[in-house]
């Protein structure tokens, strides 16, 4: 299905075709991805981890305490961070006391390390990564890292500006209700399908994934 229909269908439920544009999320440059610091892709990593399940805006609410608490968030120190540091956060009322999460940071400071040394900054290993793999992407940090599977993985690309799409309860019910994908998206199957629709409508129109999967999010009615 040309990608034409469901953008139409987007303007016609938010008003107007300046509505939907002004709705649509920004993006980085390959230049943007590689000047982020590692430290600034731990402190998004931890922020997706720890909003999973949980009230969103609380996390933001305590976010300048997480960063103080975890100091930044310097990968080199939390990869190989002491078992008493850990224990502490446990009891620190800045952040959200949940040893698991916080478990976490050291396995994901780990992740970026590990990349950074291959590719010079975890920046510059996301900027080489091509959005029409992006299943390939959350596959990679879904084995590499902790907590990364589901839709935080999505949610932390897509809060560092990288080129992808998200797979929200809107996008899956309209890529379903169209009949473009016959299994899960949280299977591989389902994922690559997906995947190979986003390509489709990539070629056909040009538009990054980012938004192609905001628009056709507005294509359900409001409910």
């Amino acid at each position: 299905m040309k990608f034409q229909h469901f953008y139409q269908r987007a303007i016609e439920r938010k008003g107007s075709e300046t509505d939907v544009l002004a709705r649509l999320p920004q993006l980085a440059t390959a230049a943007q991805l590689q000047a982020l610091g590692d430290d600034r892709y731990l402190s998004a990593i931890t922020k997706c981890v720890f909003r999973a399940g949980f009230v969103w805006r609380i996390i933001e609410n305590k976010w300048p305490g997480f960063e103080e608490a975890f100091s930044g968030f310097v990968p080199l120190y939390w990869q190989q961070v002491p078992p008493e540091r850990l224990e502490a956060l446990g009891n620190d009322e800045r952040i959200v006391r949940n040893m698991q999460k916080i478990n976490t940071v050291p396995h994901n400071a780990f992740m970026i390390v590990e990349a950074a040394e291959q590719y010079g900054s975890f920046g510059h290993f996301l900027a080489q990564w091509p959005s029409n793999d992006q299943v390939g992407l959350l596959l990679w940090l879904k084995k590499n890292g902790a907590r990364l599977g589901g839709a935080s993985a999505q949610y932390f690309l897509r809060m560092v500006g990288w080129d992808g799409f998200i797979l929200s309860t809107d996008v899956v019910t309209a890529l379903e209700n169209h009949r473009l994908i016959d299994a899960a998206p949280t299977t591989r199957k389902g994922l690559q399908q997906v995947q190979q629709v986003f390509n489709q409508w990539h070629a056909e129109t040009g538009l990054p994934y980012a938004h192609l999967s905001r628009i056709l999010s507005y294509t359900l009615d409001a409910r």
